[in-house]
């Protein structure tokens, strides 16, 4: 899964960039990358990057947590999932940041959608080996607890806006000499929702969204694989206007393990071993992720060789069926002897017949023929 890069560098801004100019330099990027007006290929991925770092940056609170900790640091905060959102619910997120930069009705073209927001939850080997249930916490906002997202007071009511009629968008007319153009914007008197409140809601200022912490159980199965999500339906934000929540994704995050290292369905486990095992064979425990199992390794065994433990590995996500693990050995040899252990050893290279030892003697021999052909060509 591609990296993501530092927000400030997307925006083009530095670490001390004040919030307006956070502001402008999202809204040029914004201008840039937009895909009615720039064509080539990769522009809509950068027109989205630059939406999720305007999101952390503008946000005093995501931001601090973003300057302290990284990516790592917006676990759990309730991110907007950019990557899957249409270019026009992207602006229903940031409201009347744009204008009518791009024309009439496109920004309220889908504003009763919901809109998807994205958490990110950490689990390890053993978790995706049997599947698990995990708490998340997040926040999102949400409808006002007070007015249940009508924006008044309750026991009020809401009127049409007397300027739009309930529609949300007026007619603007623009003269250009001979010229008359006519455009669709939001109305300025309801923000184009619609409608006024006879008494806004005292808690959210009539807008009928607040911030609220969330706690959702989310069941995470059996053999996924880091940076894929999980769709929660109906628990994301609401949009501009609507009453029908988007959906929450939750990006899965695998810490890594102590002696696995995973390959598809099959995990990889280093296991050091004496070159005394190795010469004269013996039988390991080897780590598995439900406890240890033999292993018997023959002697004679060279550094590096590798052993499989059949159903031993991590399970399919489709089918269930477990992958392998595999053992590869690694003969490490001690830095230091005891006199006993080196006298020991002395004995034994002093019994060794180079001639049973193919391998060594091929590659002298090599060596050999390799130095007679350099001489001979000297002379």
């Amino acid at each position: 899964m591609a990296q993501k890069r530092d927000y400030y560098e997307v925006l083009g801004v530095s670490r001390s960039a004040a919030p307006e100019e956070i502001k402008r330099a999202y809204r040029q990027a914004a201008l840039k990358y937009h895909p009615d007006r720039n064509k080539e290929p990769g522009a809509e991925e950068k027109f989205k990057e630059a939406a999720e770092a305007y999101e952390v940056l503008s946000d005093a609170e995501k931001r601090q947590r973003y300057d302290r900790f990284g990516h790592a640091g917006l676990s759990g905060v309730g991110m907007h999932d950019f990557s899957g959102m249409a270019v026009e619910d992207i602006f229903s997120v940031f409201g009347d940041l744009f204008g009518d930069l791009f024309g009439g009705g496109v920004r309220r073209a889908r504003v009763d959608r919901g809109v998807d927001i994205q958490a990110v939850v950490e689990i390890d080997m053993a978790e995706v080996l049997t599947g698990v249930k995990k708490t998340l916490r997040f926040e999102r906002s949400d409808f006002c607890a007070r007015c249940d997202g009508q924006g008044c007071e309750p026991g009020t009511q809401r009127r049409n806006c007397p300027t739009c009629g309930g529609y949300g968008q007026v007619e603007r007319q623009t003269s250009m000499g001979f010229f008359v153009t006519r455009t669709v914007v939001d109305c300025p008197q309801c923000t184009g929702r619609g409608w006024l409140a006879e008494r806004p809601c005292r808690d959210c200022a009539g807008s009928g969204r607040g911030r609220r912490q969330c706690e959702i159980e989310i069941k995470i199965p059996a053999g996924i694989h880091d940076g894929q999500s999980i769709r929660v339906p109906g628990e994301g934000e609401p949009g501009h206007s609507g009453r029908q929540r988007g959906d929450l994704r939750c990006l899965v995050r695998l810490r890594e393990h102590k002696f696995f290292h995973r390959d598809g369905d099959h995990l990889i486990c280093l296991l050091p071993i004496s070159f005394t095992q190795a010469a004269l064979g013996a039988q390991i425990d080897v780590p598995t992720l439900t406890g240890t199992t033999p292993l018997r390794v023959p002697a004679g065994t060279q550094h590096g060789a590798v052993f499989e433990l059949p159903g031993k590995g991590l399970p399919n996500l489709r089918n269930g069926r477990r992958g392998n693990q595999i053992v590869q050995v690694a003969v490490e040899i001690p830095k230091k002897l005891s006199r006993e252990q080196a006298d020991l050893l002395r004995k034994f290279a002093a019994t060794e017949d180079k001639s049973v030892l193919p391998e060594s003697k091929g590659f002298f021999e090599q060596v050999k023929e390799y130095l007679s052909g350099e001489s001979d060509k000297k002379e």
